[in-house]
């Protein structure tokens, strides 16, 4: 019976050692992702290529993390769909913000544009 439970023991040290690897390498992958993502901006590149390649390396860098440091490709589906609900949500609450709040309304008004507005307003 204590051999069964060393060879437990060892089988379930080895798998840990494994995910430790994974971990690492992942942790690395996200490192030359960052590192490709500074030196992109230094390029003389057109502005939305820069971005678009941005946004798509954060978005791949996202997924790692929630996958693997979240531990979320474990999870039961229910909680994955629970997540990416709530993240959904979130990303409506903050497209709707920047569109209530757009750059076009924090423009600050000219002495011209407030004495036509009290004008207007008068008549």
């Amino acid at each position: 019976m204590s051999s069964a439970v060393t060879e437990n023991a060892h089988g379930h040290a080895h798998a840990d050692d494994g995910k430790f690897h994974l971990f690492v390498q992942i942790a690395m992958i996200l490192a030359v992702i960052t590192g490709v993502e500074i030196v992109l901006i230094y390029l003389p590149m057109v502005k939305w290529l820069i971005v678009t390649l941005l946004v798509a390396l954060s978005l791949v860098k996202f997924l790692l993390v929630i996958f693997w440091f979240m531990h979320l490709k474990f999870d039961k589906l229910f909680c994955t769909i629970l997540f990416f609900i709530g993240l959904a949500l979130a990303g409506g609450t903050v497209a709707a913000l920047l569109a209530i709040f757009s750059a076009h309304d924090s423009v600050p008004l000219t002495s011209q544009t407030i004495y036509a507005e009290r004008a207007a307003a008068a008549q």
